[in-house]
């Protein structure tokens, strides 16, 4: 008779490790909203990046377009063999090629003037912070004083004096940005300061630099990038409205918001797809990213979690 077989101990299986990524998408994946907004906000950077790869026209090419097929309703046949989905706007421009190439622009614009405005506000918020003294107080009375302009008057001045031009509007939204991020990052800068590790930095003689951008900064990211989402839309809904006011890119290079003002004149007799699409693709798109940042907010900010 055999010996009765040993029971077989399992291996204990090590817990798993919960690290702050993790933790991060856990809680964002919480609301169906801002993963539908992210989602929504994808598929637009797709289309703007393969842009010329699926759009039927070029609506920045002169050549390709026939003046012959302007203001042609959605769903008309061309003069050049292809269905205009979304119809053509005064010029012959296919607007289906045009919303995604306007999309372009405005995500260019969007993206960059946050991000340079974020570069510069972040520096002068953790150096206003960590020096203290009379540099606190004039970089954050150039503050106050940019803040107590209205962002789209400021704008418009600022475009007056340099003209139109894609990087011209980058520059007047840098302008007017940077004191948002300036403001949001002394006010997370100042807490961090007090902590210990930056006094351990300074008792090292760690040089000042270092000290803000290697230890500060790390630190101080959760509200930069809840501000940074929500300045790129609305530098998106700035540079749409310096377009339809005729100050923002070149007429050949139309942005959404050039797009909306040039079928405005139109809706009255009844070419309504001329600004009322664009429209539609400029709010889709400031919507989604605005969904994100606010839910970002939420995950980002411990006072605000359950």
């Amino acid at each position: 008779m055999s010996a009765a077989a040993e029971p077989v101990t399992p291996e204990p299986v090590a817990p798993r490790v919960e690290t702050p990524l993790r933790r991060f998408i856990s809680q964002f994946m919480e609301s169906r909203i801002a993963v539908g907004a992210l989602v929504v906000f994808t598929i637009i950077v797709l289309l703007a990046v393969f842009a010329p790869w699926i759009t039927p026209q070029n609506p920045y090419d002169l050549f390709q377009l026939d003046i012959m097929d302007g203001r042609m309703e959605p769903g008309t046949v061309g003069g050049a063999g292809f269905t205009y989905w979304l119809g053509t706007d005064d010029q012959g421009r296919d607007m289906l090629s045009g919303i995604i190439y306007g999309l372009r622009i405005s995500l260019i614009v969007g993206a960059g003037s946050a991000f340079i405005a974020g570069i510069i506000g972040a520096s002068l918020g953790m150096l206003a912070a960590y020096a203290g003294g009379k540099t606190d107080t004039v970089i954050m009375r150039l503050v106050d004083l940019q803040l107590s302009f209205p962002t789209i008057l400021a704008a418009l001045m600022i475009l007056a004096f340099l003209g139109k031009g894609i990087s011209n509007v980058v520059i007047a939204l840098v302008i007017v940005e940077w004191a948002y991020y300036a403001r949001t990052v002394r006010g997370s800068a100042l807490v961090e300061r007090r902590r210990e590790y930056v006094e351990a930095a300074q008792c090292l003689a760690l040089p000042t630099w270092r000290i803000i951008f290697v230890h500060l900064l790390p630190n101080c990211l959760p509200p930069l990038i809840v501000i940074g989402t929500i300045q790129v839309a609305r530098a998106i809904a700035l540079e749409a409205t310096l377009s339809f006011l005729g100050l923002g890119v070149p007429i050949t290079e139309p942005s959404l918001g050039l797009l909306i003002a040039n079928g405005y004149e139109y809706m009255l007799s009844g070419k309504y797809w001329i600004s009322f699409y664009p429209g539609i693709a400029l709010l889709i798109t400031i919507v989604s990213i605005n969904l994100v940042g606010d839910h970002l907010r939420d995950v980002l900010n411990p006072r605000l979690q359950k």
